[in-house]
């Protein structure tokens, strides 16, 4: 069974629409037992880190997470999700999970593509992403594929050699983190159509033990 955390963040259906459809059990669940024994969690999400840290306290779940991760278990970040696991975001001056050391920063305000032209913000649309190190979540991924991305903050480890992919958007930034058995996508994978499909199936039967 795996777990979607419920913590009032959005997308939740989605996901489960998702993962059903690639044939995994998966219940929607704000139950710290449910969320401990399940084989693996998801975390989507989608707002304000603010807010999304204030909901996760409230129901005691930021301790079974970091708990849970410390205990080994596969775990998926989407979106809000991923950045929820850093150290701290500069979104409502919040402090986060603490999973991952390192922070989550905005876009720039003026940011400029290749060709001089403004970038709208939040960063809403199709993009790829570059495969920098090689993680079981990205195998089957062609360089062409696309995903789909509606944020304003991304994160930045501290830990270069936790970012498993970057994508352009102005700037490069980190799209795909990955430490031990945690993984996660700054873009929706339960939006992205194929490839989304593809690694969050890959996630689905990800053993990182082995």
């Amino acid at each position: 069974m795996i777990a979607i955390v419920d913590y009032n963040a959005g997308n939740l259906a989605s996901v489960a629409r998702a993962v059903a459809h690639l044939g995994f059990a998966c219940t929607v669940t704000a139950d710290a037992g449910a969320i401990r024994a399940a084989e693996r969690i998801i975390f989507p999400g989608v707002g304000a880190a603010g807010a999304a840290m204030d909901s996760l306290k409230r129901a005691g779940l930021d301790a079974v997470l970091v708990e849970q991760f410390a205990a080994g278990k596969p775990m998926l970040g989407i979106c809000l999700g991923t950045q929820v696991i850093m150290g701290c975001s500069e979104e409502n001056d919040t402090r986060c999970l603490g999973i991952v050391a390192g922070r989550v920063t905005a876009f720039p305000v003026r940011l400029r593509d290749a060709d001089d032209r403004m970038l709208k913000i939040p960063h809403m649309g199709w993009n790829r992403i570059r495969v920098c190190a090689p993680h079981p979540l990205t195998a089957g991924i062609d360089p062409q594929d696309e995903f789909y991305f509606v944020h304003s903050y991304y994160p930045v480890p501290d830990d270069a050699a936790h970012v498993m992919a970057t994508t352009e958007y102005g700037i490069r930034f980190a799209s795909v983190l990955g430490w031990r058995n945690l993984a996660a996508t700054q873009f929706h994978l339960e939006k992205s159509g194929r490839p989304g499909l593809r690694m969050l199936a890959n996630f689905c039967i990800w053993n990182p033990a082995v």
